[in-house]
């Protein structure tokens, strides 16, 4: 006899082999990670998903996180010291578009995720207003921007997803949240996440993690079959792009 059951697809089995390139697992520096303890922590969590190619990127914002390339170094060489075991651990930063990070452009002090790529932010209550500024100086010194989240600026959310075409005319890349596959941050913004991507507008996809109940919950999250193959194609992609940064 034939089950009418169909197993669940989680999440989870999409994972194994990505770099998760958005991650606040360095130690005492941003709302993630408080101390060494709970990065070791994060980072076994991340290895029962089989993800072990992970990219920190701490917060950098204006007097919030005033995070730069020494204090990030600071806090990665902190998991480095410990010996905590892991595949591929990279550092580099989260930045938010104000103006503290036109400065940190013009000052050449970007940490890039990937060759040229850097991971931006937005407001959750309104884009910058020198937005085009920006992403203007940003490519004007030869780097890309991947917009973390995109689904979560409720600000860009329209049935036409004009906003989202806008900025990627402009060259913005596109990264989901994990997260967001679920109601973790409301059904709103799932229903966004899923558009995005039946859309084709979502690039990659990683974890935002900042603590291990982020990870337990990522764990629980069940796919629609009509989502899944575009699903695994982004997560191909988190695979196959962001591998070079750790090659030899």
């Amino acid at each position: 006899m034939f089950s009418i059951f169909k197993k669940n697809i989680f999440l989870a089995d999409y994972l194994s082999g990505i770099t998760d390139f958005h991650s606040h697992i360095l130690p005492g520096i941003d709302d993630g990670a408080k101390n060494i303890q709970e990065s070791e922590e994060l980072i076994k969590g991340f290895e029962q998903l089989g993800i072990t190619n992970l990219i920190a990127t701490p917060h950098v914002m204006g007097e919030f996180y005033p995070n730069t390339p020494n204090t990030i170094e600071k806090a990665y060489n902190k998991i480095i010291d410990s010996k905590i075991i892991i595949g591929h651990l990279g550092y580099s930063a989260e930045y938010m578009m104000d103006q503290h990070f036109v400065e940190i452009i013009e000052a050449q002090h970007v940490i890039p995720i990937f060759k040229n790529q850097v991971l931006v932010e937005m407001s959750y209550f309104q884009p910058p207003l020198n937005l085009n500024e920006i992403l203007f100086k940003l490519q004007n010194n030869g780097f890309q921007p991947i917009l973390a989240h995109p689904e979560r600026y409720s600000y860009l959310h329209s049935k036409s997803l004009e906003k989202y075409e806008e900025l990627k005319s402009r060259g913005c890349k596109f990264q989901i949240n994990m997260l967001s596959l679920s109601n973790h941050y409301g059904i709103g913004i799932q229903k966004m996440a899923y558009k995005l991507i039946e859309n084709n507008l979502i690039d990659y996809v990683s974890s935002d993690v900042h603590k291990t109940a982020h990870l337990e919950k990522i764990k629980l999250i069940k796919i629609p079959k009509k989502m899944q193959s575009k699903l695994e194609h982004i997560c191909d992609t988190s695979k196959s792009l962001l591998k070079h940064k750790f090659s030899s």
